[in-house]
């Protein structure tokens, strides 16, 4: 066992080298290990133990990053997807089905609206912005949002299914109608 306090003729004896551990060497210490790190590691460090989420994204948009990671999956997915929404009176039974039917479909996003005021789900500029590619069940709904939102459908590709209001919601008959007329339409935007 070594004793508490080396002496000199102590650190002889054991063979001990003598190691300060003052204020200089911590320091020359931090130095070397700051010295070791790469400055993009060193950045990322910094940002990233900031406190509040949008502190951090403000930090990381100053940067030029993206973060958090996630945002890269919804960037990459929303580039190729084609936004289709679909148009009725009362949002009730025929859009909410075109919606259902096209839900699945690799590459498509689907959203549905009314124009009604009773509708369940009322069309919004966000949603005609959103939208690539809009369907109307007739001819009323057509002129309707052009008249409401004439700006916003100036540049849209906007089409009158013809679906009259007979069908309940996911009706086979309106099933096999949608499938039928905006297959072509859908399958033509995204091949382009």
């Amino acid at each position: 066992m070594l004793p508490r306090l080396l002496t000199p003729q102590t650190q002889e004896k054991y063979h001990v080298v003598p190691t300060y551990v003052g204020l200089a060497s911590l320091a020359a210490r931090r130095h070397a290990r700051h010295c070791l790190q790469t400055p993009s590691a060193k950045r990322e460090k910094s940002w990233k133990l900031l406190y509040t989420r949008s502190v951090k994204l403000r930090r990381a948009q100053q940067l030029g990053m993206v973060w958090p990671n996630t945002e890269w999956a919804k960037l990459l997915t929303e580039t190729n997807a084609l936004n289709v929404l679909f148009i009725c009176s009362r949002n009730q039974w025929r859009s909410p089905t075109g919606e259902q039917v096209w839900r699945g479909q690799a590459g498509v996003h689907v959203r549905s609206a009314g124009t009604s005021r009773s509708a369940r789900r009322r069309v919004t500029v966000a949603d005609l912005r959103w939208a690539d590619l809009i369907f109307v069940m007739e001819e009323k709904h057509k002129s309707r949002i052009k008249a409401e939102f004439r700006e916003e459908t100036r540049f849209k590709d906007l089409h009158v299914l013809d679906v009259p209001d007979e069908y309940q919601f996911m009706d086979p008959e309106l099933v096999e109608l949608l499938r039928e007329r905006c297959a072509p339409l859908i399958q033509a935007k995204l091949g382009a």
